[in-house]
């Protein structure tokens, strides 16, 4: 297996920069539209071969260290007993949001092998077809994951969420708990299946202020972490606009911290020590424009960590979808070349 990108993550040495890209297998791809023009998203998620395909198409097209399962974190849901979709250019719908402590303790108990065992066979798939890269495996954090449940939906400012929290805090960490209980088995199944690497991607956290992190999350999150080591795999923790969080979140256990495209690796590195991995943090608008502006960019994220030990070149979001895919394959490139030692 090429594995630089799991000793990148272990601080080990690397003869150059690995790189993956969070929403690689997706929307901006060929293969990836003509399926979706025959399948829904769901169908898509939950049939283990198409899902396969869509994990590979990325990993076959451009020269990425890794793999990252094709899934959505509101999989799990179902196996809870909620009803949810995922509606196109939206995200994942709940028709029935959860904002009682009552509704928490109605949720059906959670079995991954039963409800989202489809995962894991994409990942026995992804290394049966003979690739010699890495895979990633994921789930949402608990917050993310609450946030959607308790507001139906996306949102901007999380009004029913911090109601729920403020207003019922017992009620609040009922429901983070049963969603870190499923967490944990949802990513332990993926680990069972062959993940090589499991990433928490808590994309909303940043909406908590330090003081509700601290009360509310940071226990819930050290207990996920603890429970995964036993997995041997590395783990990585992510979140936008969480820079007021990241003290907080690099004592949470994690072997790396995603970080986003708004403060600069050299930054985050002083503030949490050597002793953790990186990985990040492009703008992922920096795709959209052109070659040597998207060169100039990666140069810059390439120069902030100029020892190149401990990091993972990544976006510091998800790919656009609007991204061309030529973009990507010159990034890959790009930082192969010159992030080499």
């Amino acid at each position: 297996m090429r594995d630089r990108f799991l000793r990148a993550l272990r601080g080990e040495e690397v003869d150059r920069r690995p790189i993956w890209l969070m929403r690689q297998a997706g929307r901006y791809l060929p293969g990836y539209r003509r399926l979706r023009a025959e399948h829904p998203i769901l169908e898509l998620a939950r049939t283990p071969e198409l899902a396969a395909e869509v994990t590979l198409e990325p990993v076959r097209s451009f020269d990425v260290d890794a793999g990252v399962v094709y899934a959505d974190i509101a999989l799990p849901f179902a196996g809870l007993g909620i009803d949810f979709s995922i509606d196109p250019g939206v995200g994942p719908v709940v028709p029935h949001p959860i904002r009682s402590r009552d509704q928490v303790e109605r949720m059906r108990p959670f079995d991954a092998e039963r409800d989202v065992g489809y995962v894991g066979e994409a990942i026995r798939r992804f290394h049966a077809a003979g690739t010699d890269r890495p895979i990633v495996g994921f789930a949402g954090g608990p917050f993310t994951l609450a946030s959607y449940l308790i507001e139906g939906g996306p949102t901007r400012d999380y009004a029913e969420t911090k109601r729920f929290l403020y207003a019922d805090p017992t009620g609040f960490d009922a429901l983070v708990r049963r969603l870190s209980e499923m967490t944990i088995d949802y990513l332990r199944m993926q680990a069972r299946a062959g993940a090589n690497a499991l990433q928490i991607f808590d994309t909303w956290v940043g909406a908590l202020s330090a003081r509700s992190f601290a009360e509310h999350l940071a226990e819930p999150l050290r207990e996920i972490v603890a429970e995964l080591g036993s997995t041997g795999c590395p783990t990585i923790y992510f979140g936008t606009g969480a820079s007021h969080l990241l003290e907080e979140i690099a004592a949470l256990g994690t072997t790396a911290i995603g970080v986003d495209w708004r403060d600069g690796l050299d930054r985050v590195r002083a503030r949490v020590g050597p002793d953790i991995a990186l990985q990040g943090n492009l703008d992922p608008g920096a795709l959209l424009g052109s070659r040597a502006a998207l060169e100039r960019e990666a140069s810059r994220v390439l120069a902030e960590i100029p020892d190149g030990r401990s990091h993972v070149f990544n976006l510091g979001h998800g790919v656009l979808p609007t991204t061309p895919p030529e973009r990507v394959r010159e990034l890959v490139d790009f930082v192969h070349r010159e992030g080499g030692p």
